[in-house]
């Protein structure tokens, strides 16, 4: 990699010019990055000051207050981190055209954290509950608090989001925390760059390089609430090809009863396999490729109660089994130093097995019950409770209703109050294919292009939920341009043109401006679309349940009720604006980032999903506004520093967008090395409403690294203390105690 300095001019232009991109890039040497002179730099802004300059001049001093720190601004800039996830190029924190938070490897330690939703907590304005002990939801913002549909999220470039249920299942995402080397979270509308669904934000999950997995690592965790972890991998490379494997798995019992203190079914048991390997193919190609598969269990209570009276319920288990698949292999071309091109291309596939027995009366299966329901299912919901009471005349109604009712009534006489019980297939397979091709070019010193195609085919099978198979086809064109009119100036813009064959076209655009006082310090102004498009539930469902194996002979194996979606759904559309500052002192070693935001989404697709209620519609609204802030400090080799918070006014339509957004959440974290092997991390975390609870917790985790001959012994421990007495998310949400214990040994050799 070059130095591409212009004489005195100051045009530094490494870090962007560079021609490679991808997702696992992370791990090439970030560039230098100067300004000129420093010398000369402060006498162009004290001593000609112009009030293009003065102004964020005074605004830096009264931040920093103080004048040492103020002349930090302007001391010749060492190597600078990089991310990747805002626009597919290498970028310096002050000139991303947006708002990022990067959880690193020491970050991801010193949490102690199990999940990566728990990482999660550590992002600004990022919101983590849990609709029961094994299925976590993440928001940004906010939302409904059951369905989280708005994120997308990567693992080295693959989509964990799910085409058929449009969701991200937080516990099933197959790659152990401990083969995460960062996670890179692009906090706000990125369709620009990662298409429909990436509305509210994109969490990218980079592994470790198999070039740096070299050895043997395990791994074993156990504490309270039924928690057992293990992890175990192997990493070896010879002559340009790095491979490493790793296994994995994951256990606990879940929240340990539900509000009327009665057990509660929701543990998990998964296990995780993961093969990466990379090949250096010649001086400017590699090969990387990936093999995934995950599969556990999920426990689920049957939460069926039977319609009519006098019918015993079913079985108690409705659990899940979950087993996913994923491959992914792709090649990079670096063609000079300021142009590269990768192909990648990668086979996904979710299963979800979920059989249960429930038990209802016969009369449930009647053909003039199920016509009357999809006449009217409010006249339905009168005539079963009139069943209840023992009225057995049919509600007032139109002559179509009284007769079918009258029909259903003289059914009861016969078999129709006797039950039956049999199985019920709420199995769903998802299927994704995705090809893409991404070209990055440096045009000249001051431009920089990337640009690419992506194709994608969804499938998704259920007969519960669907009816059936519903296929999907999705052609991108996108393209990100880069231009530093001057010194200081930075002007971004791209677009994303898509094409979906269920939902249609569209077009997310953005266009950011950023001042960049120096490569360390920059302001920010950004406006982008966004869309998100139905799901193939929300739009194409065919929900019903079909009895098989009954107990009885039945006329009719479906059950009565029965919801279809509409076919004419629209996108959701989200406005963006935003205005920020990022900065990196270097003395002290301090990041600052500070967003100010106005956000709307419209066409909003808000009712719940239920199949007694299923009238999804693009009615509503939110819109957010508020402000961000994040701050990692380093005092020294010792002690770090982190700071976030968010405060979030909104205003919802739709009541239930209400329930999860809290005005005030944040964190703070506190990491200390204190030599001989001991480190600490001590961390808060806070909301002032999560569904309409509060929640305030401390984690303190406490480590010994002892040296064993060639390989490392860590023990650590993790106290977990809840400062609140209230449930997680749900009301039904919890625990016996407050506080959480487990204890980790990790061996590396």
């Amino acid at each position: 990699m070059s130095d591409h300095r212009s004489g005195s001019s100051g045009h530094y232009t490494e870090a962007w010019a560079t021609g490679q991109s991808g997702f696992s890039d992370w791990q090439t040497r970030p560039a230098r990055l100067t300004c000129g002179h420093p010398a000369t730099a402060i006498r162009r802004f004290v001593v000609l000051p112009s009030l293009r300059t003065s102004l964020p001049i005074t605004f830096f001093a009264l931040l920093t207050g103080g004048h040492a720190l103020a002349d930090d601004l302007f001391l010749d800039d060492p190597d600078l981190p990089q991310v990747l996830t805002a626009t597919r190029l290498k970028q310096a924190a002050a000139a991303v055209p947006g708002s990022m938070t990067v959880l690193d490897r020491q970050l991801i330690d010193a949490s102690g954290a199990r999940d990566i939703p728990e990482l999660l907590r550590l992002v600004p304005g990022m919101l983590v509950g849990y609709r029961n002990g094994n299925q976590a939801t993440v928001n940004y913002h906010g939302t409904n608090a059951t369905e989280a549909r708005r994120l997308q999220v990567l693992v080295d470039g693959r989509s964990q989001y799910r085409p058929g249920l449009a969701t991200v299942d937080w516990s099933d995402i197959p790659v152990a925390i401990e083969d995460i080397e960062r996670i890179e979270v692009f906090r706000g509308p990125n369709t620009v760059s990662y298409g429909a669904n990436a509305l509210m934000g994109v969490i990218n999950i980079i592994t470790r390089a198999p070039a740096n997995s070299d050895g043997t690592r395990l791994k074993y965790t156990q504490g309270q609430r039924g928690i057992r972890d293990w992890y175990a991998s192997q990493g070896f490379g010879q002559g340009g090809h790095d491979l490493r494997l790793s296994l994995s798995g994951q256990q606990d019992d879940g929240f340990d009863h539900d509000q009327f203190g009665q057990d509660y079914r929701d543990g998990r048991r998964l296990n995780r396999f993961n093969l990466s390997a990379s090949h250096v193919l010649a001086a400017d190609q590699t090969l990387d490729w990936q093999l995934a598969v995950k599969e556990g269990n999920k426990q689920r209570p049957n939460a069926y109660r039977p319609v009519f009276a006098g019918i015993p319920n079913g079985s108690d288990n409705a659990d899940i089994e979950a087993r996913d698949y994923a491959a992914s292999l792709r090649w990079t071309f670096d063609a000079s130093p300021d142009h590269s091109l990768y192909v990648q291309g990668y086979a996904q596939q979710w299963e979800r097995l979920q059989e249960w027995r429930p038990c209802e009366a016969t009369i449930a299966f009647s053909p003039q019950l199920g016509a009357l329901w999809q006449i009217d299912p409010g006249y339905v919901e009168a005539l079963t409770a009139n069943i209840r009471r023992g009225v057995f005349s049919p509600p007032s109604g139109t002559a179509q209703q009284q007769s079918l009712a009258t029909q259903v009534l003289q059914q009861l006489a016969g078999p129709g109050q006797q039950p039956v019980c049999g199985y019920i297939d709420q199995n769903t397979r998802e299927t994704r294919y995705d090809l893409e091709l991404q070209d990055t070019l440096s045009l000249s010193d001051r431009l920089r292009l990337v640009s690419g195609v992506n194709y994608r085919y969804d499938r998704a099978v259920s007969e519960t939920y669907l009816g059936g198979r519903i296929n999907n086809e999705v052609w991108r064109l996108f393209g990100h341009l880069e231009w530093r009119m001057s010194e200081h100036w930075l002007l971004q813009g791209g677009a994303m043109l898509e094409s979906d064959q269920l939902s249609g076209s569209s077009l997310s655009p953005r266009l950011a401006a950023n001042y960049l006082i120096t490569p360390r310090h920059g302001l920010r102004a950004v406006y982008s679309e966004a869309v998100r498009s139905p799901d193939m539930f929300e739009n194409n469902a065919d929900w019903s349940y079909r009895l098989q194996s009954p107990s009885r002979p039945l006329q009719n194996d479906r059950y009565f009720a029965r919801a279809q979606g509409s076919g004419t759904l629209d996108r959701e559309i989200m406005r963006s604006r935003e205005l920020g500052y990022n900065g990196q002192f270097e003395a002290p070693d301090l990041n600052v980032d500070i967003k100010l935001f106005h956000d709307e989404i419209t066409r909003m697709i808000s009712e719940p999903l239920r199949l007694v209620d299923f009238t999804p519609s693009n009615d509503n609204r939110i819109s957010f506004d508020g402000a961000e802030t994040q701050l990692d400090w380093r005092l020294g080799r010792q002690d770090r520093l982190r700071l976030t918070y968010a405060y979030i006014e909104f205003d919802a339509s739709h009541r239930l967008d209400q329930r999860l957004t809290p005005r005030h959440s944040g964190s703070a974290g506190w990491l200390r090395d204190w030599g001989r092997g001991w480190s600490s991390a001590l961390f808060y975390y806070g909301a002032d409403q999560l569904n309409e609870y509060r929640f305030e917790r401390v984690d303190l985790r406490v480590a010994k690294r002892l040296t064993l001959g060639r390989a490392d012994l860590e023990l650590s421990g993790v106290l977990q203390q809840r400062l609140d007495d209230e449930p997680l998310t749900w009301r039904e949400n919890r625990y016996a105690d407050r506080h959480l214990l487990y204890f980790s040994a990790e061996l590396a050799f």
